[in-house]
């Protein structure tokens, strides 16, 4: 062990110098062998033995994670490595595959500067990889290139030095071009992977060994002596020659920005207060002369310690017992520990400076995404914006009556730690809805309440979450009357066009928090088509909908301005038809009649009024549901074509393109969440378990009109409400 606690030794001492810190990203679609990569990274580094590197899967410590073979939390693990002379501490996070967790690539996306992109060489670029490429390219993070499992090319298809090296231009080719698509404009171009330029890699994670062009110029090995190797068998010789670690840290060090570089152009675009502030300056440069700064990228949740914040520090030093403000919430909280992880390990520090990835425990408050801060009205980091949204609900229960107060506890602990879990507590009814991205980010869920936090539950059979919107405008205003009579308001609704709804589910329309400048924020809906002067007056944006202020010279409006964005935010987390969450729908208030007295306009008249006024006319307006949608990657032998296509056409799937490479076709279609459950199974049966698959969040569209009816029965029934939605006479009473 002594050369591990050597290394541990070495990377306390490098964290204080942030141009030899690297913190970087392993990403790629699943099975393309992230955690074998990051595995014998580590061990290459010394931090565990060799021989069980590729076979441990050391960082993927959940049993969860080691009985399914799949990665499902992004674990952090800090190694060092000597380039030229000079040791570097390399920050590294493996992240999951399965599209159910990419909640997790996206959130450590933010924490680091530079990512992996692992591509196998015999599936090349798949879906999940031009996901992580978006979520790795949207935070300015740089992307390289290592291309796996290069000894099944040899071993499996048989292919010749010159088939080798032709697919490897292939997906070369693929990678960049999704790379240049979505490259941040200053960086098209610098960012451009090509096995010349050293950013691209070649190997086995499995095996252990790993080339470069830089590394076979300077080493005197060709393609010829892998080829060679590989069609000896003598893959471990190859590994002693050109070991994986020493190919891969060395192109990491030499690519790969240290925080220094990359928070000059990171900070500007995750941070949108005033450069020029001393807070701006210290995290452009980096400073550790500053109070702390810091972004909550994971919770995780640790049976001794509590909960433990960890993130990226990017300005100011975090020490043991210092005052930390975890910005939108109240009071303050003090860093009772701070650590950096190794694998599952995590190794007590007294300090840590700005460019590290640090733990700190004690900040109960954080939630992943939170902004910290030793300063306590800085202005927060950009929201983190999720591609996938949760799309499928179970009802969940406490099998003893005694576990009911843990249970709520414990739902409440599962969702800080992931954000991309919803849980909904009922405190009428009891009922305790999860709602997740998929049947196996669920699954997982359920485990880990029943034997990591010890409640016994039970959960209902899943069930979709659809959106309601409305198809048209409404024609007249609808007046929403308060229950004493006395306050009046005056509604119309309207469709919001996609380009508004798909702007605010980027991130580029900021949503759920204060609108400061209303100036500024009419001219940013204007970019998007909106008309700039109709939109002077936002109240709020609440999901993908809009409040917008039409009135003019209403007396006391604006004291019942948060009541009102309080009954905008009731009626678009619940719409009318169905009490689901409304989508991409603009509400205006044209008018208003209050009562000049406030004790007779207080939340228990305004509430109601504004909610009933939004109802009546999203009702006049005509509602609708929209279901979710998933994008299919199916890939089968020719022969077994006629299975999928089946078995697609009964799930009311459409197919989008069918390409086809060798015997093997691949069916890209679309298909609702509701029809996909029990996929799984039926694909096997269908294919007799030779169908590779996977899939992909593709958005929400309008469920077919002949469903319409029965889907809200069947929604309203089983929330207890009556089986017709009500009509905007209910609403006007």
């Amino acid at each position: 062990m002594g050369r591990r606690e050597d290394n541990v030794k070495l990377a306390q001492d490098l964290m204080d110098k942030p141009k030899f810190i690297r913190n970087i990203g392993i990403a790629a679609h699943i099975d393309h062998g992230k955690t074998t990569l990051s595995d014998n990274l580590i061990a290459g580094a010394g931090m565990m033995s060799e021989e069980l590197a590729g076979k441990q899967l050391l960082l993927d410590f959940d049993e969860q994670e080691q009985a399914r073979g799949i990665t499902i939390n992004a674990a952090n693990a800090s190694m060092v490595h000597k380039y030229k002379g000079e040791n570097y501490l390399i920050n590294l996070i493996d992240t999951p595959g399965h599209v159910d967790f990419g909640g997790d690539v996206t959130r450590a996306m933010r924490a680091v500067d530079g990512c992996v992109i692992v591509a196998c060489a015999v599936e090349g670029a798949m879906p999940q990889t031009e996901t992580v490429i978006r979520q790795a390219l949207k935070e300015k993070v740089r992307p390289t290139l290592f291309i796996n499992k290069v000894d099944r090319l040899i071993n499996e298809l048989k292919v010749t030095p010159e088939e080798m090296q032709r697919r490897f231009v292939d997906i070369i080719k693929n990678v960049n071009d999704l790379v240049s698509k979505m490259c941040p404009d200053e960086f098209k171009g610098k960012w451009y992977m090509s096995p010349e330029n050293g950013t691209v890699a070649f190997g086995s994670a499995y095996h252990n060994w790993a080339i470069s062009v830089p590394f076979m110029g300077a080493n005197g090995i060709t393609f010829k002596d892998i080829y060679d190797h590989l069609n000896g068998g003598t893959q471990k010789e190859l590994a002693k020659k050109a070991p994986l670690h020493k190919v891969l840290l060395d192109m990491i060090i030499l690519h790969l920005p240290n925080p220094v570089e990359a928070q000059k152009y990171r900070i500007p675009h995750i941070w949108h207060g005033d450069m020029e502030s001393d807070i701006g300056k210290a995290m452009v440069t980096c400073s550790p002369n500053s109070k702390p700064v810091m972004m909550v990228t994971k919770i995780i949740i640790d049976p001794h310690a509590g909960e433990i914040a960890s993130g990226r520090l990017f300005a100011g030093t975090v020490e043991r017992g210092q005052e930390m403000f975890v910005l939108g919430m109240p009071g303050s909280a003090r860093a009772q520990a701070v650590s950096v992880a190794v694998g599952p390990d995590r190794i007590s520090v007294d300090k840590a400076i700005a460019g590290n990835i640090v733990n700190v425990a004690g900040l109960r408050a954080a939630i992943a995404g939170s902004t910290v801060s030793g300063i306590e009205d800085m202005e927060s980091f950009e929201k983190i914006v999720h591609y996938s949204e949760p799309v499928v609900t179970v009802a969940v229960e406490a099998k003893h009556m005694k576990d009911l107060p843990k249970l709520v506890e414990v739902l409440r602990m599962v969702a800080k730690a992931d954000p991309s879990l919803r849980v909904e507590i009922n405190q009428e009814t009891g009922e305790h809805l999860l709602s997740g991205m998929g049947e196996l980010h669920l699954e997982i869920t359920e485990y880990r309440i029943n034997n990591e936090h010890g409640v016994d539950i039970k959960t209902s059979p899943p069930i979709v979450v659809y959106r309601e919107t409305v198809m048209n405008a409404s024609e007249r205003q609808f007046e929403g009357k308060s229950p004493n009579k006395h306050n009046r308001f005056y509604f119309k609704v309207e469709p919001l066009p996609e380009t508004v709804v798909a702007a605010i589910k980027e991130g580029k329309i900021p949503s759920e928090q204060r609108i400061k400048d209303d100036k500024a924020f009419s001219k940013l809906l204007s970019e998007f088509g909106m008309d700039k002067d109709d939109m002077k007056h936002v109240f709020w944006v609440q999901g993908s909908n809009i409040f917008v202020n039409n009135t003019k010279g209403v007396q006391y409006l604006y004291e019942t301005k948060e009541l009102l964005i309080d009954s905008f935010k009731e009626a678009m987390n619940r719409g009318p038809r169905t009490w689901e969450p409304c989508e991409g729908v603009l509400v205006r208030l044209l008018d208003a009649k209050l009562h000049e007295d406030t004790i007779h306009r207080g939340p228990g008249q305004v509430i109601p009024a504004g909610r009933s006024g939004i109802y009546g006319a999203m009702v006049e307006a005509g509602t609708t549901l929209l279901e979710p949608k998933q994008k299919l990657f199916v890939t089968v032998p020719n022969d077994l074509l006629g299975g999928v296509s089946r078995e697609l056409t009964v799930r009311r799937s459409t197919i989008e393109d069918m390409p086809m490479e060798g015997d093997q076709v691949t069916v890209i279609a679309k298909s609702p969440v509701a029809e996909l459950f029990g996929f799984a199974g039926a694909i096997r049966g269908a294919t007799q378990g030779r169908a590779l698959w996977s899939v992909e969040f593709a958005g929400f569209s309008i469920i077919p009109r002949e469903l319409l009816d029965k889907i809200t029965r069947e929604i309203r029934e089983r929330k207890g409400l009556k089986p017709d939605p009500p009509t905007a006479e209910y609403y006007s009473a």
